[in-house]
């Protein structure tokens, strides 16, 4: 991104579409770890998603 890649805008895309997976599956468990990591991946994917746009 600092050298204005042409690629970088598709990592973000990527990021965020894991990103997204891995708070839909944590959101399936109760426990307290699980509902913060769900909470920090969609953080993160808004997060690519501003940066992809």
């Amino acid at each position: 991104m600092a050298r204005n890649s042409l690629s970088a805008a598709e990592f973000c895309k990527l990021c965020a579409t894991h990103c997204e997976a891995c708070a839909t599956e944590c959101e399936k468990f109760k426990d307290p770890h699980c509902q913060e990591c769900a909470a920090i991946c969609r953080s993160c994917a808004n997060a690519c998603r501003q940066m992809a746009s």
